[in-house]
């Protein structure tokens, strides 16, 4: 399912039009964003948890030329799926 799969999912479930189906889809996927970007966590009772992985600075080595190089600290998003969303994968 991509995302204008999505939206007419949306649309057809809540009774909308499809323009505001977009809307409400991209609010929360803009709502998701910005909290994570701010740091925070999204938590979706039954579905799951969204948050930020915070990794460190370390020395990794190109594989090709087996030159030694620093790769400095970066952020990540990371979702830990809940447990209704698992027993429905089930």
């Amino acid at each position: 399912m991509n995302k204008a799969d999505l939206i007419n999912h949306v649309a057809d479930s809540a009774d909308l039009s499809k323009a505001a189906a977009g809307e409400a889809v991209e609010a929360v996927l803009s709502g998701i964003s910005g909290a994570l970007s701010n740091g925070d966590s999204v938590s979706l009772v039954g579905f799951g948890t969204f948050s930020v992985a915070h990794r460190a600075a370390r020395t990794a080595r190109n594989p090709r030329t087996g030159e030694t190089i620093n790769v400095g600290p970066s952020k990540a998003p990371k979702f830990k799926a809940g447990k209704g969303l698992k027993d429905a994968v089930k």
